[in-house]
């Protein structure tokens, strides 16, 4: 039998992100105090019941999220809950065998077989053999926009053309036409890195985030082109145009991260990918602000796309951070001195 306690411990210890942290140097929770994914109060409970192998709290929080049609919290715990199934699937096991056709377990087996097939040498091959567990998913609940994000990752792993990724995406905004799941689905196959371009990332996340929702998480798609152009690597140039639409998106996340009060674990992803592309552009200030909107919640991504210690490297840019605005700032008694150039690497 395998032990539980490592596991257990790391849950528990999440119930910290929860209180009020301790404000350390430029009011930043000491590095201590921050966790990496740390579940909020309503995933936490399944994911430790997880853990002793019973699947009950995460089968009743699913089918909370589908019954009052919170998409975007159901596509967040899933990719959660999934995550964990993934070295410990027992408990997934047992509620497929005790409920084989329920919409949230069928949804949880197709994400986890995703998963698995994206990270094999045979990637597409793999991922169409798991075509007709998603197919399960989404005739299980014709409402759900999740199985059709799932849809969605699905046919650019195995290479779909644009007319098939258009059909798929056609029958994800009638379900939902703001999910956010879906979006960055639709921006990561437009990407120069799959079968777009940046320019049409850009022209695609500028346009929904002008049609979406006030505080909607769209709204951060620019934010996710300008990331896919910054990653290109250390060698990429960017033209005049392409600065200014990164920081049009910049000011745009900025905004929609003003919406949300600090410490916010549901919007702790769209601010950690501000805060590393504020680094990125050397604007230090606004940067610092972010960390102290993201308190204790650091997100593996964007950090782990540039390191394998996602939450030594967060720490890293926080306090890198922090050292430039306190070295920029004017000493007493002395003339103004800017702080060093150059940008965060």
């Amino acid at each position: 039998m395998v032990c539980t306690m490592p596991i257990l411990r790391a849950l528990l210890r999440a119930a910290r992100a929860f209180r009020r942290p301790s404000q350390g140097p430029a009011g930043l929770p000491a590095n201590d105090e921050v966790l990496l994914d740390a579940p909020d109060e309503r995933l936490s409970p399944a994911l430790v019941a997880a853990a002793l192998g019973e699947y009950g709290p995460a089968a009743k929080l699913m089918a909370t999220t589908r019954d009052g049609a919170e998409w975007e919290n159901r596509d967040r715990y899933l990719g959660r809950l999934v995550a964990f199934a993934r070295s410990r699937d027992g408990w997934l096991t047992d509620w497929l065998a005790a409920a084989p056709h329920d919409p949230d377990a069928l949804l949880v087996k197709a994400q986890l077989a995703v998963r698995r097939a994206w990270e094999s040498p045979a990637r597409a091959e793999q991922l169409r053999e798991v075509g007709p567990l998603i197919s399960a998913a989404a005739e299980s609940d014709p409402r759900d926009p999740v199985p059709w994000r799932l849809a969605l990752d699905h046919a650019r792993g195995t290479h779909a053309t644009h007319t098939t990724f258009e059909a798929l995406w056609e029958e994800a905004i009638q379900r939902s036409s703001h999910h956010y799941g879906c979006h960055v689905a639709a921006l990561r196959y437009l990407s120069a890195a799959w079968y777009g371009s940046h320019r049409e990332c850009f022209d695609f996340a500028e346009r929904a985030a002008e049609d979406s929702l006030p505080g909607s998480l769209v709204q951060a798609l620019p934010l996710r082109a300008a990331f896919a152009l910054l990653i290109e690597g250390p060698g990429a140039r960017t033209t005049s145009v392409q600065e200014e639409r990164i920081d049009a998106a910049v000011d745009l996340a900025i905004a929609l991260s003003a919406s949300f009060e600090p410490g916010d674990p549901w919007s702790a992803e769209v601010r950690n990918l501000l805060a590393f592309v504020l680094v990125g552009r050397g604007r230090w200030d606004e940067a610092l602000e972010q960390f102290r909107r993201i308190g204790p919640h650091a997100a593996s991504f964007p950090w782990s796309s540039v390191s394998e210690d996602p939450l030594g490297r967060f720490l890293q840019a926080r306090d890198d951070t922090r050292l430039r605005v306190a070295f920029a700032a004017p000493f007493a008694g002395r003339a103004d001195r800017g702080g060093p150039g150059g940008h965060y690497a």
